[in-house]
């Protein structure tokens, strides 16, 4: 039975949380919206482009009727929730509707501020908040031609240069001594000065309002100083409150905003909170970017998926004003324990500004070029270290938007608050033939949130289908079976929740029950990954496809005994050779991997060599072999068995570990092999200060040596590394890409900087030795 879900709030916020928890599972509640204001889902933030005549109203829609109706939410507009009774679980609106709830999500935004002024009710003073504000600018215009706005943030600027579009005469009153303080320093908001001024905005800085006189409307604005200025139309831009009022009357803790913790929850169980209504670790956020990552964290959170918490966000700014490119984020004050990258080109009207503390950026500014805008926010996203060529770089002019856009990585963010790459954007436009921005950003939600992105986007556009573009992602489905790609059907099977390889070809329309034998393989890895502790999912293949059983072409069957490090006792040997004796087995041989090898086993005898060899089945994708490689006689330096012990524990742990392409890992306690061994998918090597471990080595199709992954001081330390670094292969490969092809694909840093952060290693080993530890536990 579905459980009741209720969202107070139609905004941005808490619809994209509903959109996040369809994702997750679309089965699980019965959603219910009520909104204050009479429209479906629109973009708040595209306001000032409404304005400014770039864009109108129906194109700022984000979400129809017709969505609310495919997905059977019950949407109560222009209705207001007026009482939560959390006990019983059921709220009331001001219609006397009373409705129920077994969880409840909070989403009532803020509303904006309003200055306590002497003539602040009078006609002609107004917010710009909602559609609604943006009618009343809109009709004003029509009939004033002088405008103030109190406020010098970015919705203040953005609105004064819609005003401006409109033709109105527009002053920007600010309190301080330069705008947008909380976003830029001294220099760029003076450089941000000079470029609307030109474009005709006049600024009345330092000046504190006092009242707003006039007779029957408003016909002037005077400051705490004594003068005053003409206006016949006001607008109040100074910040918002968040709206807590219903929260705190309904016993839930509140502060600034309503006070959560890192998966969302309020201090009543089942009620949860995300918006700019939220105050999280004594922080409220204004910006779309953390209101959608709260989201997808709760999401996640209410439909039982593993997640990790909130942790705030870094914010950034850019400000949608035609003319004016202009991006800040993190933080740039400086202090003793930064240093500071600038430069200034006052002809051009270019100014960048990189605060770094050590060699990590923590802010940084970009005035009159921002190409580099995307590439900035991931290295203080990732806290990337920063060598001279990369300062250099993010210094550098960029000739134009091509270049900019061709010199990105695939991996690299163009929209941030949506998370969409310029790889996803290519494969879009290049899959579904899309031409213009306005396809782009229906079909991958590029630039649909703050617009901040819009240039960036723009010329991303023109690039992919300009003759200088030469990049070209091959979309290919999983097989002839379906017409959905490989990320298709693992998203499909999350989303709907299919358990069965029968249910993935009903539910997914497969053009054949039986599938084949490209997609029945793959359907099982993913199942198994995605629902690990489900027994039966990953049901071991008959013996006659076991890695270690094979069918000869002459009808008999050759096996492969484990050797744990390749080393044998002369008991084992013994076993062998009477093995052979009683079952007549005639040949036997050295593999390239260090096993031996019995071969001509009739098919009559060989369940019984398995059972005498303690021989289990185990999926034909795992941890193949843990190579050992001994001292050779001329080699003096490896005088201990810290190799052969290390090597024997990889093999035990791992050895029934499913992996999306078969595994081979090579230990040694020197480097007299390492060109040998630097061909293995993963390579650990002793060094007499630790192991170093490389990755990403093949001997097909090509001879490739693997790239240094990290050195490790002791054993314990490397088996960290390399059970971490085998479930995030495992959790984010695709089905039969090599170890060596994912790394190229994912890249070596991005794999350092998730591996190297403590937290998230600790947790991809977890999950590792959970199923490690189920598989033991299934084979006692």
């Amino acid at each position: 039975m579905k459980q009741r879900l209720v969202v107070i709030g139609n905004g941005m916020a808490g619809v994209r949380c509903v959109e996040e928890i369809l994702k997750q599972n679309k089965h699980q509640f019965d959603i219910t919206i009520i909104g204050s204001e009479p429209h479906v889902n629109y973009n708040r933030i595209l306001l000032s482009s409404v304005l400014q005549g770039e864009t109108t109203f129906p194109e700022i829609t984000i979400n129809s009727l017709e969505w609310y109706q495919k997905y059977q939410i019950t949407l109560y507009s222009g209705e207001t929730v007026t009482k939560i009774d959390t006990k019983l679980k059921r709220i009331t609106t001001d219609k006397n509707r009373p409705i129920s709830f077994d969880k409840l999500i909070f989403a009532t935004g803020s509303s904006p501020f309003v200055l306590p002024l002497p003539g602040v009710e009078k006609p002609g003073v107004v917010t710009f908040r909602t559609i609604e504000d943006c009618e009343a600018i809109l009709e004003g215009a029509k009939r004033f031609k002088k405008a103030i706005v109190i406020g010098g943030g970015v919705l203040g600027l953005e609105a004064a240069r819609g005003l401006l579009n409109l033709g109105l005469d527009v002053k920007v009153v600010h309190n301080t001594d330069y705008l947008m303080q909380r976003q830029l320093d001294a220099k760029s908001s003076s450089m941000l000065q000079k470029q609307l001024e030109q474009q005709g905005i006049g600024f009345l800085l330092g000046k504190v309002t006092k009242e707003i006189g006039g007779t029957d409307r408003v016909e002037e604005v005077e400051f705490t100083d004594g003068t005053k200025v003409e206006a016949d139309l006001v607008v109040m831009s100074v910040g918002v409150v968040p709206n807590i009022s219903l929260a705190k009357e309904s016993g839930l803790t509140t502060n600034r905003g309503i006070v959560v913790n890192d998966f969302m929850e309020t201090s009543i169980p089942d009620i949860y909170a995300v918006g700019e209504c939220v105050e999280h670790n004594g922080i409220v956020y204004g910006l779309v970017k953390p209101l959608y990552e709260q989201g997808k964290v709760l999401a996640k959170f209410i439909c039982d998926k593993p997640v990790e918490g909130y942790k705030g966000s870094i914010l950034s700014t850019s400000l949608k004003v035609p003319g004016v490119d202009l991006f800040s984020v993190g933080d740039f004050e400086e202090n003793e324990s930064t240093k500071t990258l600038t430069i200034l080109n006052e002809v051009e009207d270019i100014y960048k500004k990189i605060v770094l503390r050590g060699d990590i950026i923590v802010g940084a500014i970009l005035y009159g070029e921002t190409g580099q805008q995307s590439k900035v926010l991931d290295m203080i996203v990732k806290r990337k270290h920063v060598n001279d060529e990369d300062k250099r770089s993010l210094l550098h002019s960029t000739d134009n938007g091509a270049s900019t856009v061709k010199s990105m990585k695939r991996s690299e963010i163009i929209c941030n608050c949506n998370g969409v790459t310029k790889g996803a954007i290519m494969e879009a436009v290049q899959q579904h033939g899309l031409t213009t921005v306005k396809e782009v950003k229906q079909c991958t939600k590029a630039s649909s949130s703050c617009g901040g992105c819009k240039l960036l986007l723009t010329d991303l556009v023109d690039y992919i289908h300009s003759d200088e573009c030469d990049e070209f992602i091959e979309i290919k489905s999983l097989c002839s079976c379906t017409a959905l790609t490989e990320d298709e059907v693992v998203l499909q099977i999350q989303q709907q929740n299919l358990a069965s390889i029968q249910e993935v070809f009903v539910e997914l329309d497969w053009r054949s029950m039986e599938g084949c034998s490209s997609c029945v393989p793959a359907i099982r890895y993913y199942l198994s990954m995605i629902y690990p502790e489900r027994e039966g999912i990953s049901q071991a293949v008959n013996p006659f496809e076991d890695v270690k059983v094979k069918r000869m072409s002459n009808g008999t069957y050759s096996v492969t005994p484990q050797l744990l490090g390749g080393k044998v006792t002369s008991d084992e040997l013994k076993k062998l050779a009477n093995m052979m004796d009683k079952y007549e087995i005639a040949d036997i041989g050295i593999t390239p991997e260090q096993r031996i090898q019995l071969k001509g086993i009739k098919e009559e005898s060989i369940h019984a060599v398995c059972t005498e060899l303690r021989l289990s089945s185990v999926a034909t994708n795992t941890v193949r072999h843990i190579n050992t490689y001994f001292s050779e006689q001329e080699c003096q330096c490896h005088t201990d068995d810290r190799s052969l012990n290390l090597s024997i524990e990889l093999e035990k742990e791992l050895e029934f570990l499913l992996t999306p392409h078969k595994l081979v890992i090579s230990v040694s306690g020197c480097k007299h092999k390492e060109v040998d061994m630097r061909t293995k998918d993963i390579c650990v090597i002793g060094d007499g200060l630790g192991w170093e471990i490389y990755v990403g080595g093949s001997l097909s199709p090509t001879i490739k040596q693997g790239e240094l992954f990290t050195v490790a001081a002791h054993e314990l330390m490397a088996k960290q590394m390399i059970f971490g670094l085998i479930q995030y292969y495992r959790e984010t490969a695709n089905y039969l890409e090599q170890l060596g092809d994912w790394v190229e694909r994912v890249g070596m840093i991005h794999i350092r900087e998730v591996l190297f952060e403590d937290t998230l290693c600790e947790q991809l080993v977890q999950r590792l030795e959970v199923e490690l530890h189920s598989h033991v536990e299934k084979s006692l």
